[in-house]
């Protein structure tokens, strides 16, 4: 009995121990986990950025004649068209969209610049249009343009009916009006000439200098001996220098032709032995007259736009890239349809690509620096207020002679 007694205090003391256990373990605090440490999170990888789509061109059309008897003057225009669109590329465009040059060759037919400047209007989706070519293409073709409200600007053809074609045309240059009495300030203000022989070239071009030429002169005192007229394709001259040498004697030549005419006639000139002062116009300023008249050309002086030996720098680069990238010097018809491109792009940069409001804008244009000089003002015949450049060949270049920046002289009068 008294191990039965035993054995059921043993089992109770062991349930109590047991029991004591538990409740001790119980109050004890659970264990936290242990904290995990913070990770870095993983680099997403960031989507490539889209492709931009490109953006659309601007179309400005062109047109010169770089076949026939005018090639090298189109050439010139063409050349200076595809510099200006380069850098302006270059330097990321307009609102950085790309110029894009729609280029038409006219051969210097009117017939040809009528159906260019219908397509350009109709088909190409230009914006603007720049003529690199002559009077006669260029009168034919303005119409056309106005009509369908696109801006177009000549860079040197010289007839009134070109921006008489409305208010959407302009030129770059001075019309001939205003060249032709430059001429005559040049023959008798500053050379004090009194007997005056004309040759010209029996086109738009030749006939309007030579008309302004002589209502200059003639008042002023000075006497028309002679007027000789030739066309377009003719190049033999001597029996006119003959003429002039043997009979007519006059102290100064003004010569509205072009280069080829003109150096033909000076080397008649010099062939003959008739030493007279020569004047020649725009016509002649380009390296092909150099090239053909040799030393015959020296002393012979010319109205243009173009300093060669200006001090700007803008002309000066543009005068050193042309020829680094051409070969060959830049002449006025060049240097004139660059400036006209340089009005288009900055017109362009300011209001966009509506051509009303290019025209606007070109129409307002007041004191911008050109190439060829300040362009101080359009006319309200739309065409360039700007100095008239005199120069004279020395040791086989164009070189400075005097500026005629008279308002008088070189503005335009209304129409």
């Amino acid at each position: 009995m008294k191990n039965k007694r035993y054995g059921i205090f043993t089992l109770l003391l062991v349930l109590a121990l047991v029991f004591s256990l538990t409740a001790c373990a119980s109050e004890q605090p659970a264990e936290e986990p242990p904290a995990e440490e913070p990770q870095a999170e993983e680099p997403q990888a960031e989507e490539p950025p889209a492709e931009e789509e490109p953006k659309e061109p601007i179309r400005i059309g062109f047109f010169a004649p770089l076949t026939g008897p005018a090639a090298a003057d189109g050439l010139s225009t063409s050349n200076s068209a595809e510099l200006a669109v380069e850098i302006i590329n270059e330097s990321g465009g307009i609102d950085g969209r790309p110029v894009e040059l729609v280029s038409y060759d006219d051969g210097l037919d009117t017939k040809q610049a009528v159906s260019i400047a219908q397509r350009l209007t109709t088909r190409d989706d230009v914006v603007a249009v720049v003529s690199g070519s002559y009077s006669g293409p260029t009168r034919v073709a303005a119409p056309i343009f106005q009509d369908a409200g696109i801006p177009m600007i000549s860079g040197y053809a010289i007839h009134p009916d070109v921006t008489d074609s409305g208010d959407f045309i302009f030129s770059q240059s001075f019309p001939g009006q205003v060249q032709g009495k430059a001429g005559g300030v040049v023959a008798v203000d500053m050379l004090d000439a009194k007997r005056i022989s004309i040759i010209a070239v029996d086109i738009d071009f030749g006939k309007t200098l030579a008309a302004a030429f002589k209502d200059y002169v003639v008042p002023k005192g000075a006497e028309i001996v002679s007027e000789d007229y030739f066309g377009m394709g003719d190049s033999e001259f001597a029996p006119i220098v003959t003429k002039l040498k043997d009979e007519i004697k006059p102290d100064l030549i003004y010569m509205a032709n072009y280069y080829g005419h003109g150096a033909e006639i000076v080397r008649q000139l010099k062939s003959q032995g008739f030493d007279v002062q020569v004047l020649g116009t725009e016509g002649i300023d380009s390296y092909q007259f150099f090239e053909i008249a040799g030393e015959d050309a020296e002393g012979v002086m010319i109205t243009t736009n173009m300093n060669r030996d200006s001090e700007d720098q803008a002309t000066q680069e543009y005068i050193k890239t042309y020829t680094e990238k051409f070969g060959i010097v830049p002449d006025m018809v060049g240097a004139s349809v660059y400036d006209a491109f340089q009005v288009l792009f900055k017109a362009i940069g300011e209001v966009g690509t509506d051509p009303e409001l290019i025209r606007d804008t070109i129409k307002d244009l007041k004191g911008f620096k050109t190439v060829t000089g300040e362009l101080i003002e359009y006319a309200p015949t739309r065409e360039a207020i700007k100095p008239v450049q005199i120069q004279i060949i020395e040791d086989g270049a164009y070189h400075y002679y005097e500026e005629i920046d008279d308002l008088e002289i070189i503005t335009p009068e209304p129409r």
